[in-house]
């Protein structure tokens, strides 16, 4: 995080100080919305940064996001190595367009090679708005923490009907085996309702989750109609 940030989250400031951090994130959101505002429909894929090249989640990442991408759709991560960078890959090697929103860290995150567009954000909070805002589906890889968080981000907005009910699709059974337990544990507790499970598909078949997206993406929003916005010259954007 930035000092700013931490100052922030260290607890209450001054208002001059709260003001100027809320002008902060004001910036950020609006940078993001002149960077992705003409992407187009996008599938968000979420992943750990940690696998290269030749690991066979990363080579999964990257079959997936091409096949998905063959569809019409943006692959969107979060801009950096590892599963993102196999994602964003995947999608530019069958002629896909491929963005990302990369998260600036002071070990300094750089973005990755296969990007025709990337933002840099300062701020989790603002990045993680920024990959649900303009997809259609989420993809959730194999990961760690910031993955975990990114998923029931998503899986807890279409649950409170903050975002519409998009598919969420969950790779690799075998990796996320725990999670999924856990899953059933809050189901048996009453802490999640039975049909929240129906809310994501867990699948090894990479053909089972394009139908899935055929089916609860393009056909359930209708994405040939979706209007087409025309860069504004007097806001100095680009389509």
């Amino acid at each position: 995080m930035t000092k700013s940030e931490i100052k922030f989250l260290a607890g209450r400031q001054n208002r001059w100080e709260d003001f100027k951090y809320a002008v902060s994130v004001l910036f950020e959101f609006i940078k993001g919305f002149r960077t992705l505002h003409f992407v187009g429909p996008c599938v968000t894929v979420f992943g750990s940064a940690r696998f290269k090249e030749g690991h066979p989640y990363y080579e999964q990442a990257r079959k997936i996001s091409g096949e998905i991408a063959k569809l019409g759709f943006t692959i969107m991560t979060g801009g950096g190595p590892g599963i993102m960078e196999a994602a964003n890959r995947g999608a530019k090697e069958v002629g896909g367009r491929s963005v990302g929103c990369n998260i600036v860290l002071p070990s300094e995150q750089k973005h990755n090679a296969y990007l025709d567009r990337w933002v840099n954000i300062k701020f989790f909070f603002v990045r993680k708005t920024l990959l649900i805002k303009y997809s259609y589906a989420f993809v959730v890889m194999p990961g760690g923490f910031g993955t975990m968080d990114e998923y029931f981000e998503a899986i807890t907005l279409i649950q409170t009907k903050k975002i519409s009910q998009f598919p969420v699709i969950i790779m690799d059974r075998e990796f996320h085996k725990n999670l999924l337990s856990h899953i059933e544990t809050m189901k048996a507790n009453e802490t999640i309702s039975p049909d929240d499970y129906k809310l994501f598909l867990i699948t090894d078949s990479i053909e089972d989750a394009i139908q899935y997206i055929k089916e609860r993406s393009i056909k359930q929003f209708d994405l040939k109609t979706e209007k087409e916005y025309k860069p504004m010259k007097w806001f100095f954007e680009k389509g």
